[in-house]
């Protein structure tokens, strides 16, 4: 059982429930945006993380929805499943995870439809007081049921819709003694996201793509109408070079940047009052203010992977975050298999950090198995 005291939860947790995270931590602020279902911004293929979580522009697979759903208009199998595992704050509890799982087909040359479902799962959560008291327990669940459709416009350019439904079961009842009731919170939400694919038929050439992600409603975690969270939208731009080599060799690198569309919450009454008065679509543009950061909020992905005979496969990356936004900086590695029409992924983030800025997945190891599947 993992015990979180309100004053010194860790901040996995601070940030699933939105409370504000105007967070201290030596001589630094960390400004930190929060949400809704922050498990719909976690990685979980195990491919992108080893690359430093980088998977706009890389080569489409049954993986693509969670990052870039208009890629798999592009993808050479007709079919493909995908499953994989994300072990979460390993160092506190064996027992949070992310598992999701899966899959495309390919209507014709020009079209595709995908589902995939993604369960995140928070152990169980004892929750006490400054001193220690208990409070009572919770088993927090959260989990999305998405679907999508992709099209080609052009030899080189597709457009995807894709839509989620989202449920969020932080806690329920009086779980703090605070005289809030809390309860499951439901959400839906949209993507939208396009590729440009100059690669030739001998697998050379350069990948763009764009999303702008979980467009929706805002989630209800309480009684308390007035304090209605926002989804994680996420604007994303990535581009990824392809060069195969002599004797079976190949190449890929790119760079990714991402930006969560909801703004910093103020660590004022006045402010925050202001903050849940905004509208879904005021929050997104709130979000690029200076007050929020500006440009200094994005994330950075640098990622490379070398193949040999389309068969084994070494990947590396870089994962960078602005010092007054998270302040997470950290080094992935990652390794992959492919036995006929199946492909086995390992990915490993490199511990870095200490407290606040600690990757929740450092010195854990992310697992997926993806199978193009032949029939049409």
């Amino acid at each position: 059982m993992i015990r979180f005291r309100f004053r010194s939860a860790a901040l996995a947790f601070l940030l699933a429930t939105g409370l504000p995270a105007i967070l201290h931590a030596q001589d630094k602020t960390l400004n930190v945006a929060t949400s809704a279902a922050p498990f719909l911004r976690v990685s979980p293929d195990a491919r992108a993380g080893g690359m430093g979580d980088m998977g706009i522009a890389t080569q489409a697979d049954a993986n693509s929805p969670f990052y870039n759903l208009s890629k798999i208009a592009f993808a050479e199998a007709p079919n493909s499943l995908a499953v994989s595992y994300v072990p979460w704050l390993r160092e506190v509890s064996n027992k949070i995870y992310l598992a999701t799982v899966s899959g495309y087909h390919k209507l014709d040359d020009d079209q595709a439809i995908s589902g995939s479902f993604r369960y995140f799962n928070l152990g169980n959560v004892q929750f006490a007081d400054a001193l220690g008291n208990a409070l009572g327990s919770s088993k927090p669940r959260e989990f999305s049921l998405e679907g999508g459709y992709a099209r080609k416009l052009g030899e080189h350019f597709s457009l995807a819709l894709g839509a989620r439904y989202i449920y969020s079961k932080l806690a329920s009842g009086n779980a703090n003694n605070s005289g809030v009731n809390y309860k499951a919170g439901n959400a839906f939400g949209v993507d939208l996201s396009m590729t440009y694919n100059m690669v030739d038929e001998e697998g050379k050439g350069l990948t763009m793509g764009a999303t702008i992600t979980n467009l929706g409603s805002r989630v209800n975690y309480s009684n308390n109408s007035t304090s209605k969270e926002y989804l994680p939208s996420n604007f994303g731009l990535g581009a990824a070079y392809r060069l195969p080599m002599e004797e079976g060799h190949k190449i890929t690198f790119g760079l990714e940047l991402n930006k969560l569309l909801t703004p910093v919450v103020p660590n004022d009454s006045a402010g925050i009052s202001s903050y849940y008065d905004y509208s879904v679509v005021k929050s997104w543009f709130k979000s690029f203010s200076s007050a929020n950061g500006g440009f200094k909020s994005f994330q950075v992905s640098l990622g490379g992977e070398y193949s040999f005979n389309d068969q084994f496969f070494v990947r590396a990356g870089y994962f960078w975050e602005d010092k007054t936004h998270g302040d997470r900086k950290y080094v992935t590695t990652g390794l992959g298999y492919k036995y006929g029409s199946a492909m086995i992924n390992v990915a490993y983030i490199v511990p870095s950090g200490n407290g606040f800025n600690r990757s929740p997945l450092s010195n854990t190891v992310r697992f997926g198995v993806t199978v193009d599947l032949p029939w049409e």
